[in-house]
């Protein structure tokens, strides 16, 4: 059975950091993403990483601010978040898919974790 869970989601002031992880079990992905949705929006790409080399795509909005990391050990996926600002506000979720490249789109990602709110407070 395929789970991937994140954590690490919580309240932060803006300016601040938090780190979500992404475990992953019952079998082996080759990119994992992170997404977020923010209330009454679109879900929205954040950044992705390719399990084999590291590649890594990020939204532009993100760039300079949100880091992607894999551990494979631990077959988890982080998303480091700094300078974190009120509109960052949203349920960040992790999905995973087959192909190799790492891609900005929701829909070629096969499965799904739960999420984790991040709350930025102004």
């Amino acid at each position: 059975q395929v789970q991937l869970v994140e954590s690490g989601g919580g309240l932060v002031q803006a300016g601040g950091s938090l780190r979500l992880s992404c475990a992953v079990s019952g079998r082996t992905f080759y990119t994992m993403g992170w997404f977020r949705q923010a209330p009454g929006k679109e879900r929205e790409f954040v950044a992705a990483i390719s399990w084999a080399d590291g590649r890594t795509v990020y939204a532009d909005s993100m760039k300079g601010r949100f880091t992607i990391s894999r551990d494979s050990a631990k077959n988890t996926v982080y998303l480091q978040m700094d300078s974190l600002k009120p509109e960052d506000t949203a349920v960040y979720c992790c999905a995973a898919r087959t192909p190799v490249n790492p891609s900005t789109r929701g829909n070629e990602y096969d499965y799904w974790g739960q999420g984790t709110q991040v709350t930025v407070s102004s």
